[in-house]
């Protein structure tokens, strides 16, 4: 097998203090920026990370519900295509629940590596796989996925390996984010590994708003509580109650976007520092682009990948593609 450190009980961390550093660099440089930003991964915390499972079963978000029923109807022809004993690589792998039918499909899969910045969530995840999956290897790492340091604390294997990257995440990232993850990626694959990624797909204006803007305002919480998160890691002082949750579609850009829009003119201190915000003033707090399937191949192939298959649904509102590395 020739592989480092894998055992199934073992998990690679990241250190506290390391992330809360670097979370107080992002914030306060996004605070300071013209148009002031916050990235998204941190919208993920314990309590984001069960707001989003929350927003995935809402009526009026068709992502998490369109790209199950791709799974469901195409579960094993995907595992027939990602081969036999392969290691699954998940980047941002939250509760893993995506993972484990496509892991119990597939033939003999090597090990199991999900990454995420949320250690509850992954460690409860990595005890429900092991009941249902025994002789798993899974080496859950704590760390942020776009960064190299979480990879480089990967185990080493010379078995082949997938990248699985599902639910639209690659939305999340500006094109030329994308393209440099994607290198990334290709960059801790060897020639023949494969990536399984899923995107959204570009449709009716309408459809889209309505997933980011529910009536059962659970997306709005889910933006704010990076504000609360802030003021409670940061030593912040939000005020929540002045702020809003706005998400429209920006057609030219191909992608929605998220904010919170201040209320009223306002001071907010974080860590020490202050900012001001004129009313109406914005944090934009994260982008989900949507993808043609021409320009989603055209991504990959510029990134090292060769496209082979793609599954969609009847409306063609979603796409899972599987690459393999040049």
């Amino acid at each position: 097998m020739n592989m480092a450190i894998i055992n199934a009980n073992r998990v690679v961390p990241l250190s506290g203090e390391d992330f809360r550093g670097q979370f107080e660099r992002d914030v306060l440089a996004g605070l300071s920026a013209s148009q002031k930003t916050l990235p998204c991964k941190y919208l993920y915390d314990e309590t984001g990370s069960k707001l989003f499972e929350a927003i995935c079963e809402l009526d009026d978000y068709y992502l998490t519900r369109t790209e199950a029923t791709i799974f469901a109807r195409s579960l094993q022809d995907m595992a027939v295509t990602l081969g036999d004993s392969v290691i699954l690589i998940e980047p941002g792998a939250g509760n893993c629940e995506k993972a484990e039918p496509l892991l119990e499909a597939m033939d003999n899969p090597r090990a199991y590596f999900p990454l995420d910045i949320s250690s509850e969530i992954l460690l409860a995840a990595q005890h429900r796989i092991r009941h249902r999956l025994p002789d798993l290897e899974i080496v859950p790492v704590i760390g942020d996925f776009t960064s190299g340091d979480a990879w480089s604390r990967l185990p080493v294997s010379n078995a082949r390996k997938v990248i699985f990257f599902p639910g639209s995440t690659i939305g999340n990232f500006t094109p030329e984010q994308a393209r440099d993850l994607l290198e990334r990626f290709a960059e801790n694959l060897d020639s023949g590994d494969g990536l399984l990624l899923g995107a959204d797909l570009v449709k009716d204006s309408v459809i889209l708003e309505r997933a980011y803007h529910d009536s059962n305002h659970i997306t709005e919480a889910f933006n704010k509580n990076l504000l609360t998160r802030i003021n409670s890691e940061l030593n912040g002082d939000f005020n929540t109650d002045a702020f809003a949750h706005r998400a429209f579609y920006h057609s030219l850009r191909q992608r929605v976007e998220m904010h919170l829009v201040s209320l009223v003119e306002q001071h907010v201190s974080v860590s020490g520092r202050h900012f001001s915000f004129t009313e109406g003033e914005t944090i934009h707090t994260e982008n989900s682009h949507k993808y043609t399937l021409p320009g989603l191949q055209t991504l990959l192939r510029d990134t090292g990948f060769s496209p082979e298959k793609y599954w969609t649904d009847d409306k063609q509102h979603y796409a899972i593609c599987y690459a393999h590395v040049r």
